[in-house]
């Protein structure tokens, strides 16, 4: 029988899962059968079963699993069947998830919410999201040996790399400085000793004090858009403050241009 797993290393531990859970399953239903013997219509009867009443990203991630399967046994043992995933009907079944236009919170209102927002360790919270564009998983972990001045060196990041380096404006490091030094904290301990509920649950009352409906990616896409929009090239908006891996994932971040915000632009453009 052949090996029903991805020889490809990876450190990305939801990615593994999923190959796990998906790869799993479909040994589980095909183990006895040929591999050449696969075809499109058992591949889309066992994706439909899977997938029932999961979302679209869901079917879509899920179909890629199987696909890369199957291109890593074709590519590995010289086989000269046909991917069974590349059927026209299940790449229109499990398409990726259709992303709309992204309106993103202006510059003036994320100012008044963290101008407003204390004590010092909730406005650093927002800080780091929106003028450093990390995620509140990257946040949760800080502890002050990562942080080196305006540097930050982010260690096991999701992207599956060994490391990462973040930048954040001499301010915000300053402030995150003396909230360490003030409070005490350990060089190897976590600087915001919270947990994801909690985080977001700051996010989110930060956001309610103006009216705003906030969650913690908004943040992030805001310090997206902002880099952009002051004229920040697309590959430093992508590499150095979203570490994007492909430029079309950033440029899903940045959002729609509003009226008066093109009225503004014009306006600069020609004065």
């Amino acid at each position: 029988m052949l090996a029903w797993s991805i020889t490809r290393p990876t450190r990305k531990k939801n990615t593994v899962t999923t190959y796990r859970f998906v790869l799993g399953r479909f040994r589980a239903e095909f183990e006895k059968r040929r591999i050449d013997r696969i075809t499109s219509e058992v591949i889309f009867s066992f994706l439909a079963c899977l997938t029932e009443g999961r979302k679209q990203s869901t079917k879509y991630t899920w179909c890629a699993v199987l696909r890369a399967f199957f291109n890593h046994i074709l590519h590995r043992f010289e086989f000269s069947f046909k991917n069974p995933c590349d059927s026209r009907v299940i790449r229109q079944v499990f398409r990726p998830p259709r992303i709309g236009a992204i309106a993103i919170i202006d510059r003036e209102t994320v100012d008044e919410i963290i101008y407003t927002t204390t004590p010092m360790r909730d406005r650093l919270i927002l800080e780091l999201l929106a003028r450093g564009g990390m995620r509140v998983g990257e946040i949760l972990k800080l502890t002050p040996a990562d942080i080196d001045g305006m540097k930050i060196t982010l260690l096991g990041p999701t992207s599956g790399w060994e490391q990462e380096i973040v930048f954040i404006p001499k301010r915000v490091a300053e402030r995150l400085r003396n909230y360490i030094r003030d409070e005490g904290i350990d060089v190897h301990q976590r600087i915001f000793p919270l947990t994801y509920g909690g985080a977001r649950l700051v996010v989110k009352k930060a956001g309610e004090r103006l009216g705003a409906k906030l969650r913690p990616h908004d943040l992030r896409r805001f310090s997206a858009t902002f880099a952009s929009r002051s004229g920040v090239p697309l590959e430093v908006v992508s590499k150095i403050i979203l570490r994007h891996k492909n430029l079309s994932t950033t440029q899903r971040y940045l959002g729609k241009v509003s009226e008066a915000e093109a009225v503004r632009w014009i306006d600069r453009i020609y004065e």
